[in-house]
């Protein structure tokens, strides 16, 4: 009886990490048209494209098995996607100062996916943390508790924010161009 109520429990955590997972994915599926639409509009400084091409290429490295995930494997990958977020925000920062870049459609259109891509990350790793709790909740309470690691259920980790996200970053402008 205590199995048939876990299981569930997680196999929709395995399967909202998968949503997770997917989100990341649309977001690294973007980036090569974002770089290749800028590369077509700008004498750009190559160390930013290469820097999000890299970053990219390790986010999508790291990969989890939602049936042992860890605590370990979680923040490693919110790391490589914390430095491809970084690398997207230089490269963006970059194209503020190329006007036919910014007043391209498709360009426009890129970014306002990526923006929107974004927002389902967010929504996904809450969610995922939605489903995360009553898991837990189910495997420490008694007397699953007693059974729950005999059975192989472990706790699964929360999706936390990064550190150093609560304080807002600092935005300016420059006007000197």
């Amino acid at each position: 009886m205590l199995n048939n109520k876990l299981v569930p429990l997680d196999e929709k955590t395995n399967s909202q990490w998968g949503n997770v997972e997917s989100a990341y994915q649309r977001r690294s599926d973007l980036i090569p048209n974002i770089v290749n639409t800028a590369k077509g509009y700008a004498e750009f400084e190559q160390e930013t494209l290469t820097k999000v091409i890299e970053a990219r290429s390790k986010a999508t490295a790291v990969t989890i098995d939602p049936t042992n995930i860890t605590p370990e494997q979680l923040a490693q990958f919110e790391q490589v996607q914390s430095n491809l977020s970084g690398a997207l925000s230089r490269l963006l920062a970059v194209f503020e100062r190329y006007p036919d870049l910014k007043a391209n459609e498709n360009f426009r259109e890129l970014i306002n996916e990526l923006e929107r891509t974004e927002n389902r990350i967010n929504v996904e790793r809450n969610r995922y943390n939605e489903v995360v709790e009553p898991y837990n909740v189910a495997i420490k309470k008694f007397p699953a508790k007693f059974f729950a690691g005999i059975l192989g259920f472990e706790p699964k980790p929360y999706y936390e924010a990064e550190e150093g996200s609560e304080v807002a970053p600092e935005v300016e402008f420059d006007f000197s161009n």
